[in-house]
């Protein structure tokens, strides 16, 4: 099989997310920013952990997107998503865990309200920052056929080691897809990687192995089939790159994208709380 047929059997869709532009409030609709829309019994989710002063203590969550699902259907091609409600994304934006480390369970949140109906706009905890209160941005979704980076190309295809070739074939798929979009940002697809794969890295960190000081103290065993068996079990739900609109700007590191992951199975079920969230960086 040649590299392009690899390549190509790999395919699958995504959401492409063009974040820009001023939005207007309007209850339940895709959008960056702005105050969530919530249930009234809505808890607003918090995250207790290390400052950047080395003190331990709780801090809400900053609130990062939202997206009607009915909306969002037409361009789920594949049908994973619900296809009624709203999805909502938080994440502790100050210290901005990675991911590598168990305790970094609950610095992202991801939330399914099944009856848009019944939701309104939340108030900002009266402890929050302003700084993690983000203006409201227009979302334009787009469906977008998706490859693998070569960090997850080469584990499914260990045995394939040109790279250059991969390059040029992987250039030339994405070629139909737009004037080489800057924003990185999408909904399910193949994550676009940075660093490493991370199937396995959400596959072990969930397990409760802390994962910044190299992966040495892993059993041999579990580490082999994480390796081996991750990235069938793992789905990207959520990437975000940078989002700039007039002085505002999120950025994840250097010039870094967050991703939110999830079992297949949790996904099929709904069980949006069980997502893990990665960061990387250059």
């Amino acid at each position: 099989m040649s590299i392009k047929e690899k390549l190509e059997s790999l395919g699958k869709n995504s959401v492409e997310l063009k974040i820009e532009g001023k939005e207007t409030y309007k209850m339940g609709a895709t959008r960056f920013g702005g105050q969530p829309d919530v249930p009234s019994d809505f808890v607003w989710p918090a995250y207790e952990g290390e400052s950047y002063d080395r003190v331990v203590k709780e801090r809400p969550l900053t609130f990062l997107a939202q997206f009607n699902c009915e909306e969002l259907a037409q361009f789920d091609i594949e049908h994973l998503l619900p296809d009624h409600g709203l999805l909502s994304f938080f994440y502790e934006t100050d210290t901005q865990c990675w991911g590598y480390d168990p305790k970094d369970k609950g610095c992202a949140r991801v939330y399914w309200f099944e009856d848009i109906s019944t939701l309104s706009a939340a108030n900002f905890p009266e402890d929050m920052e302003e700084d993690f209160k983000f203006p409201m941005v227009k979302i334009k979704m787009d469906s977008k056929y998706s490859y693998p980076s070569w960090q997850d190309f080469s584990e499914v295809f260990p045995d394939e080691e040109d790279y250059d070739a991969f390059n040029s074939v992987w250039a030339e798929r994405m070629e139909d897809d737009s004037e080489e979009t800057e924003s990185r940002s999408q909904l399910l697809g193949w994550p676009d990687v940075i660093q490493n794969s991370m199937f396995s890295e959400c596959d072990l960190v969930t397990q409760g192995y802390y994962l910044g000081n190299g992966w040495v103290k892993i059993p041999k065993e579990v580490r082999q089939r994480a390796e081996d068996s991750a990235r069938d079990r793992w789905v990207l739900l959520f990437q975000l790159d940078t989002v700039e609109y007039d002085d505002f700007e999120l950025m994840f590191g250097d010039c870094g994208h967050i991703y939110f992951y999830i079992l297949k199975e949790d996904l099929a079920a709904r069980r949006f709380e069980r997502i893990w969230l990665i960061l990387q960086c250059y």
